[in-house]
């Protein structure tokens, strides 16, 4: 049987079942909350970051789900300091030229605070002075930190980051430490080159 599995991983916890680089006084992984053997995330999740993390035991569909190349959408929702204006949704929609070059085009939304949303521990920093807001934001692509960076571009850090889908995989339901079991997606032939060439022709 193929495991296939969504996950709500908890602010700072590692987006992997070991850690070696602190064996003195390991942190808080993945296998804290997840004991299946043999499954492993298909993309990554910061450990300052929470959310939705997709795992399988399957080696095709975690390289298509976390393969770039795809183009996956990944939706997150960010709580940002002050509130962005049109100009600031404009560059995030349109790239934002980060030191590893421009991103590529996003969505991006003023939203609400979500619903039903459960206290992050610790809690954000939060300046009297300054409002925060909330920013719904795909992307189709997976740079380290990208959304931290972007949203920090356009003048916005980030305070806090919850991804709240994949694809067509969402984070309803689970509550923060929580998985569950899928059934397991098909995984979508790739085009050979030969056949991409006969296209453009």
């Amino acid at each position: 049987m193929s495991w296939f599995i969504r996950f709500n991983k908890p602010y700072n916890v590692l987006p992997q079942f070991t850690d070696r680089a602190n064996t003195d006084s390991p942190r808080s992984t993945l296998s804290d909350f997840i004991d299946l053997p043999g499954v492993y995330p298909a993309g990554r999740l910061d450990r300052d970051s929470e959310g939705l993390m997709l795992l399988t035991d399957d080696g095709r569909l975690q390289a298509q789900i976390s393969d770039p190349k795809h183009k996956m959408a990944k939706t997150y929702w960010v709580q940002v300091e002050g509130i962005p204006d049109a100009t600031a949704l404009k560059a995030l929609r349109d790239g934002v030229d980060l030191k590893d070059g421009m991103t590529r085009p996003a969505k991006a939304r003023l939203i609400d605070e979500p619903e039903n949303l459960w206290p992050r521990t610790p809690p954000i920093r939060v300046r009297q002075t300054v409002p925060d807001s909330w920013v719904e934001l795909t992307i189709r692509e997976g740079r380290n930190r990208q959304v931290r960076r972007m949203t920090a571009a356009v003048g916005h850090p980030t305070l806090r980051l919850i991804r709240s889908r994949i694809g067509d995989w969402s984070l309803d339901g689970l509550n923060p430490g929580q998985w569950d079991s899928l059934p397991v997606p098909a995984i979508s032939a790739t085009p050979s080159r030969k056949r991409d060439r006969r296209q453009r022709r």
